[in-house]
């Protein structure tokens, strides 16, 4: 099809898509459907996390959204369809900065290759609860740095934690993935967790990404009610020790709809191979990777994390088409406006019946 057909049919879709705006589409790129498979088990020369005896195991899939009947916190019901999507995303222009006071006309939305079928709502600045995990690299290889991480991790989290309904929780890792302290709101509790880390060990952090979204993340997405759900992750980029591999952690991931955050602690001039992985799960994600120039500067990262989890925005939707077969959809998010660029998911997994 040509380009010019292919944005006319485009158009005729998103006549009944609640006032999305296809004008000026450009063709909507073909990304690989990444394939479901179980987490490989490493080659025998790869050295395997103590502690642990198997794999972490394949999902078989996750919920795009909450299911219905579900109860806030305040008491008041939120009802959301098994087949809805929700997709909370960024808008900046070429500077970095935040683009606020948009519309839903704004920007165009493929899921799947297709229009959705219904927009139930956007919302600007969302204000859904948070759900934070702190993720720090307490490997032997970042002992000199260690003290400035946890230092700037506290100040985060006394920033981020604001209402009584967000949470996080801390979590450590060298060669296996340790959490310090559970879901909570409690601020002492936090700090706490985030001081109980010691640095030693080697690193795998594909199996702690992993880790953290499927026990963590990926459980309360089944919870009682819509929040943002991300990872802020303060590593090297490094691995030496994991059975899970770099694809498994960004599929497990986007199974708990999971935005990654990184931070590298890599302060060498140039980009290492390590900066490359932060980066790849930063943007499969719908997150962003900052590279601080010093040790000194890792609470810049910390401060613009902050800022971007204050300044999203939200939209739910019912994809065309939609099949509960545990396949993963892709979403294709622009501004129509070529200035803005959007940080958004992927894709997801649909629910598997």
């Amino acid at each position: 099809m040509s380009r010019h057909s292919f944005s006319r049919a485009i158009l005729a879709c998103c006549l009944g898509c609640a006032g999305l705006c296809y004008a000026q589409q450009p063709a909507a790129p073909q990304p690989a459907t990444p394939q479901q498979t179980p987490a490989p088990a490493a080659p025998q020369s790869q050295a395997q996390p103590q502690g642990q005896n198997q794999a972490p195991p394949s999902q078989t899939g996750t919920q795009p959204s909450q299911q219905p009947g579900s109860q806030d916190d305040q008491g008041f019901r939120i009802v959301q369809q098994v087949n809805e999507v929700n997709l909370i995303f960024t808008v900046t222009d070429k500077h970095g900065n935040f683009i606020p006071n948009l519309k839903q006309s704004d920007f165009a939305l493929l899921d799947d290759q297709k229009a959705p079928a219904r927009i139930s709502s956007f919302t600007q600045q969302t204000n859904l609860p948070l759900r934070v995990g702190i993720v720090i690299d307490a490997s032997t290889s970042i002992r000199t740095r260690f003290k400035f991480e946890q230092q700037a991790a506290t100040e985060f989290l006394l920033q981020i934690v604001k209402s009584r309904s967000d949470r996080a929780f801390v979590m450590g890792f060298d060669s296996t993935p340790t959490v310090t302290q559970d879901w909570t709101n409690n601020l002492d509790g936090l700090q706490t967790g985030v001081n109980k880390l010691r640095p030693g060990g080697g690193t795998a952090l594909y199996d702690a990404v992993y880790t953290a979204c499927r026990d963590k993340l990926l459980d309360i997405s089944r919870g009682q009610e819509p929040v943002r759900r991300a990872m802020v992750l303060l590593s090297d980029g490094n691995d030496n020790q994991s059975r899970a591999y770099i694809d498994d952690a960004i599929k497990m991931c986007q199974r708990s709809e999971t935005i990654v955050y990184a931070i590298s602690t890599n302060w060498t001039p140039s980009r290492g191979k390590g900066d490359d992985v932060l980066q790849k799960m930063s943007e499969a994600t719908g997150g962003r990777a900052f590279f601080p120039p010093s040790v000194e500067e890792i609470s810049n990262g910390f401060n613009s994390i902050e800022e971007e989890l204050r300044s999203q925005y939200d939209l739910t939707y019912t994809p065309a088409d939609f099949k509960a077969d545990g396949a993963f959809r892709t979403i294709y998010l622009f501004a129509n406006d070529r200035r803005y660029q959007v940080r958004a998911r992927k894709g997801y997994f649909s629910p598997k019946q």
